[in-house]
């Protein structure tokens, strides 16, 4: 049976959403949604080195499942978790810590090794943002910016005041100059001397 035109855009149609689904389905098993795979890696390696990230709610959302997978596998503690670890995460140094450092933290947890905490929207494009963080880690204490900014102007305020200061300490040393140096009477007046006038244009009478 020869298929019309319309159907045969359908079926191609409905073959490539097939074709979708089942990429998207196979990329969510392996912690990849797409071609936002190496994003995750990416932050799961930053999320074991500084112990809590902040970034957008959704890629937290997407980081979390991988970030627990990889701690089962540091738990189980094999050389093929470890392999395992290092083909997904691709960095030595992440792989280390996370064996080391991260697992045998949370090893009396069966799960929910991670936590988000919402922060509300971003300025820029009113993006939901959130943390997320270890749920064993230690408190992370980060410095507070109004610190920096209130020693900045204290500091602005000091420097006024020191180029006040400053000036002072001269006028003292002139006042003192002065009282040591002896009272002098007045100049004499100089007398005028009388303006020498060139007539031109006239004859001396020594000349006639």
């Amino acid at each position: 049976m020869v298929q019309s035109r319309p159907q045969r855009l359908a079926k191609s149609k409905r073959q490539i959403e097939d074709h979708l689904r089942r990429v998207y389905e196979t990329s969510e098993k392996d912690g990849q949604i797409g071609s936002h795979g190496c994003a995750s890696q990416g932050a799961v390696s930053s999320l074991i080195e500084h112990q809590r990230i902040k970034t957008t709610l959704a890629k937290a959302k997407a980081v979390r499942p991988l970030a627990e997978r990889m701690v089962t596998l540091g738990k189980n503690g094999s050389v093929h978790a470890r392999r395992t670890a290092l083909a997904t995460l691709r960095q030595k140094n992440a792989v280390k810590k996370l064996f080391d450092d991260v697992a045998p933290r949370s090893a009396e947890r069966n799960g929910g090794y991670t936590r988000i905490v919402k922060l509300g929207q971003r300025k820029s494009d009113s993006a939901p943002m959130a943390f997320i963080e270890w749920v064993d880690a230690g408190k992370v204490v980060e410095e507070k910016p109004a610190e920096k900014k209130k020693a900045k102007r204290k500091e602005a305020e000091a420097k006024p005041r020191e180029k006040e200061a400053i000036p002072e300490e001269p006028r003292a040393e002139e006042q003192a100059m002065k009282e040591e140096k002896p009272a002098e009477g007045p100049a004499p007046a100089e007398e005028p001397q009388p303006k020498k006038r060139r007539w031109f244009g006239r004859k001396s009478d020594v000349e006639k």
